[in-house]
């Protein structure tokens, strides 16, 4: 299927401010980019660089007044996500070596604080894919989603005591429990066709059965077509704008999926 996925920043900035962002997803083995766009207004140079997990980030210095960063792109992805149950467990020892970072605890995945309680919630699920899914089948049950509620980032072990999160924050938890179980886990943010209300989105993805497989908390099942930006280790990882020095303003921002008839021509 065929998605235009786009967003739109517009920004207040009181004095020069430098900013990294990361609003360009790249082509792989799940989505195909067949055309985008990418409008910065004022128009200012800026700096592309590959970060640590492959993502595409974009380094440059918003000029003071207005500024807004308008994004757009002609994609090719699954109607949904694939799943496989009864995937196997891949043993550390046997893992790609890109996958060990997504092993360690991490500023928002306390994996080393979720031992016990991921043996608990995975006890009698074959090792692997069912163990995501029951972890996942935990989140969904217990912890109440209340998108448009998070403005503060929240650790998986937060979360876990509050009881209620956003999108970001359940991913947490659940690539926490993962980790817990030496299932390597990653962090993904992205647009998702079915999400409602319309925002950028975040879930995560698993390694299991030799491959990464989409796993999300905050939806019933794995149909609408996804489009990932960027991958990390956690929340820290994957913001789509940072600024530094004086506080901006955000006043706008607008996230567009719609499904397209075909591939652009």
């Amino acid at each position: 299927m065929w998605l235009n996925a786009s967003c739109f920043l517009e920004f207040h900035i009181p004095v020069p401010t430098p900013f990294l962002l990361m609003l360009r997803p790249r082509s792989g083995r799940q989505q195909w980019i067949a055309r985008e766009q990418y409008m910065l207004s004022p128009s200012v140079a800026a700096v592309e660089f590959t970060d640590f997990f492959g993502n595409l980030c974009q380094r440059l210095v918003a000029p003071a007044g207005l500024f807004s960063i308008n994004t757009a792109v002609d994609i090719e992805t699954a109607e949904a996500s694939d799943t496989a149950p009864g995937g196997s467990f891949v043993e550390v020892q046997h893992l790609p070596d890109e996958t060990l970072p997504f092993l360690y605890p991490s500023r928002y995945c306390e994996s080393d604080r979720f031992t016990e309680m991921a043996a608990s919630l995975v006890g009698g699920y074959l090792p692997g894919y069912d163990q995501c899914a029951a972890i996942v089948e935990y989140i969904r049950n217990t912890i109440q989603y209340t998108p448009g509620a998070g403005q503060q980032i929240i650790s998986a072990t937060e979360l876990n005591d509050i009881g209620s999160g956003v999108c970001r924050d359940m991913a947490h938890l659940g690539i926490a429990c993962c980790r817990a179980l030496s299932i390597p886990a990653r962090m993904v943010v992205g647009y998702l066709e079915t999400l409602e209300p319309m925002d950028l989105h975040a879930w995560f993805e698993a390694y299991v059965g030799n491959r990464w497989y989409t796993f999300d908390p905050t939806q019933e099942n794995y149909s609408g077509g996804r489009v990932a930006i960027a991958f990390g280790r956690d929340a820290a990882d994957v913001a789509i704008y940072t600024q530094f020095g004086d506080p901006v303003e955000l006043l706008t921002m607008q996230v567009n999926v719609r499904r397209m008839s075909g591939p652009p021509i």
